[in-house]
């Protein structure tokens, strides 16, 4: 899957100081005994040291969360709660974590000084914009809705009360012995007994209506048109052979990643949210731009959601024929700002440039590891090894770091007991990685953790290998470049279409740096014929590995490979340093701003603080935190952030 990976720490701060007397009000009621060394939410941070360890701090907004909870959003505020955290500090608890060095990030391709500054002061200093497989960058420019004879008129959005919304939902979706809802007609006119009628068919589908006259009164009744077959499924007449099957739009968001927005949309038309496509999942703490297509829900009701909804907006709407694809982009473009620099000019320049021409090592960002003491790829490699008891004593066993409450409380449980159904009662959120093996354990016994650890999704599952896969190529191109240098060498693998090839002796003038794969470890590739081959073969052998024998009793663990460019050049690479005096202000007008007619910032020009403003795009599956730390040649794990910003605090 395709991802935007851009974060490292998480370090919430609001942005207006009344914003920060109310957070700071509200975590001392919640957690009165936490540590008074750690990082403040109120706290704006910069740390400024020589050489190459530098501060990344980001910030993100308060969420407004619906009235109505899903389960799934009710856990989502548990997992966000931390009323059940250890008094420990969050700084205390980060020494536990990674660094890059323990992933194999370890060299840098450019020459110069590196220089200290602040990655999202304000979550909006990091927008990312889709780049369709069209090379179209995604932008928010229209509100308008496709005119259509058949849509229904704007009150139909409008005329159901909240109440009748929740007994209607429950109808549709079975959720009581009811077998079907009346709403009592207050108007008792033909125009608006038509229009309750078309807001039940258009927002349940699957519900037929019909007038009814009760005690005088007159009702609209809700029914099941055919049971369960018709449960959330768009009805097949209501939809004109005309129009397209799918409606796409152009979805902005702010501070929520990609799947967490889907659901919340699917939440407020009541539907699955299987109805949705969209070529690339996006990060959260940032502003994002991206094209999501729909099956048979009209712009219309679309459109109507940005009355309703906050960090949202949906526009740009077209009727087509397909959905969208998981990959089919051609990768994002990004606008960051790096605030208060300390670089001069001169070093700004060399960075930029270097960025421009040379590029950055394409890594596997911090992102890819997890963030507690024990990695993903330890996890990847003990499925790899078949070695379960491992898997489920990584997965289960206490672990010393920054971890909700419950989950410390369901260790320490698991540790004392081994009994599934004991740690399992320490968890109010059940969904968690840790939640579906203990689930999966109860339902299968201690002595089928294959089954068990089936039960946790598969992408979720794959995750830990491929992060092992991960962790083995950063450390292979590390050693890469320390052996042989920023040139092609005889023996390096290139692609010539889909397939690797070796650079022979008398070829190797023809390629560069640029042209330079490395693989994945799997039993569908080649490895270089230089050192670096033997290497491979070294580090799986210390793992237990044979790479000769990369397919696995069980076949979704099996690896086939894959290749991956060494050195990726960013391209449409600009950049401007900005003065400014106030921390708040924004220094660029996002889509939404121009679509609210807001004017750009007036910025001095001779401020207190300067920026590096710049942009670039990426394809897709790389890193925006590498190349921004190749230009401030910083270490962008959350353990070196948070050490580095809590010895500026103390």
């Amino acid at each position: 899957m395709e991802t935007v990976e851009m974060n490292s720490v998480s370090l919430k701060r609001p942005h207006s100081e009344d914003d920060v007397a109310n957070a700071d009000e509200i975590k001392r009621q919640k957690t009165s005994q936490k540590s008074k060394t750690g990082n403040d939410s109120g706290q704006s941070i910069k740390t400024v040291t020589e050489q190459p360890d530098k501060s990344l701090l980001e910030d993100t907004k308060n969420e407004i969360i619906p009235n109505e909870l899903s389960e799934d959003q009710e856990d989502e505020e548990l997992e966000d709660s931390d009323e059940d955290g250890d008094p420990e500090s969050f700084a205390d608890m980060m020494k536990h974590g990674l660094t890059e060095s323990d992933v194999g990030i370890t060299k840098f391709v450019s020459s110069h000084k590196g220089f200290s500054g602040i990655l999202k002061e304000r979550y909006s200093d990091f927008v990312v914009h889709e780049i369709g497989k069209d090379g179209r960058v995604s932008h928010l420019d229209d509100f308008s809705v496709p005119v259509d004879d058949e849509d229904p008129p704007e009150e139909t959005f409008t005329v159901l009360s909240e109440e009748d919304k929740q007994r209607l939902e429950e109808l549709q979706l079975l959720k009581n012995k009811e077998t079907s809802v009346a709403i009592e007609v207050m108007e008792d006119t033909k125009e608006k007994r038509t229009v309750i009628h078309q807001a039940v068919k258009s927002l349940f589908p699957g519900l037929e209506t019909k007038t009814e006259d009760r005690d005088g009164k007159r009702y609209i009744i809700a029914y099941h048109a055919a049971g369960k077959k018709a449960l959330a499924n768009p009805r097949k007449h209501s939809w004109p052979k005309s129009r397209g099957s799918y409606c796409h739009f152009i979805l902005y968001k702010e501070n929520k990643d990609t799947m967490d927005a889907i659901n919340v949309l699917s939440k407020f038309l009541r539907v699955k949210p299987n109805i949705f496509s969209y070529m690339g999942t996006k990060d959260k703490r940032a502003i994002t731009v991206q094209e999501i297509a729909v099956l048979r829900i009209t712009a219309q009701r679309l459109a109507h959601l940005n009355k309703c909804l906050m960090n949202f907006k949906l526009g740009n709407f077209s009727y087509k024929n397909h959905p969208l694809k998981l990959g089919e982009l051609q990768g994002n473009h990004f606008t960051v700002v790096l605030r208060n620099i300390t670089g001069t000019d001169d070093q700004i320049e060399q960075a930029m440039h270097s960025l421009r021409e040379i590029g950055f090592i394409n890594y596997y960002g911090m992102q890819r590891f997890g963030t507690t003491a024990v990695p993903t790829y330890q996890i990847g490699r003990a499925i790899l090894q078949n070695n379960w008891n491992e898997v489920m004593d990584l997965i289960l066993k206490p672990r010393p770091g920054a971890e909700k409450g419950y989950l410390v409380k369901c260790r320490e449980e698991w540790a004392k007991t081994k009994d599934p159904a004991a740690a399992l009662k320490k968890l109010p959120v059940k969904r968690c990685v840790e939640g579906q093996l203990l689930r999966g354990l109860l339902k299968y016994g201690m002595k089928n953790i294959i089954s068990a650890f089936g039960i946790i999704p598969r992408n979720n599952r794959l995750m830990y290998i491929h992060s092992y896969q991960s962790y083995v190529w950063n450390n292979m191109v590390s050693k890469r470049i320390e052996e042989y240098g920023l040139r092609a060498v005889p023996g390096d693998l290139i692609l010539k279409g889909a397939t690797a090839v070796h650079i022979e002796e008398g070829d190797v003038d023809n390629y560069t740096i640029h042209d330079v794969v490395m693989p994945l470890p799997g039993f569908d590739v080649i490895y270089p014929k230089h050192k670096i081959g033997e290497a491979y073969k070294e580090m799986l052998a210390a793992d237990s590995l044979d790479i000769n024998n990369m397919r696995h009793k069980i076949r979704d663990y099996s690896l086939s490979g894959a290749y991956r460019k060494i050195i990726i050049r960013p391209q449409n690479v600009n950049w401007e340093v900005v003065a400014y005096d106030d921390p708040r202000i924004p220094l660029f007008i996002t889509d939404l701003d121009k679509l609210e007619g807001k004017p750009l910032p007036v910025l001095p020009t001779d401020g207190k603080f300067r920026a590096l403003k710049m942009e670039f795009s990426l394809p897709p599956s790389t890193y925006a935190t590498m190349a921004i730390r190749e230009v401030l040649k910083m270490d962008t794990s959350i353990k070196n952030q948070t050490q580095l910003n809590t010895t500026w605090l103390r």
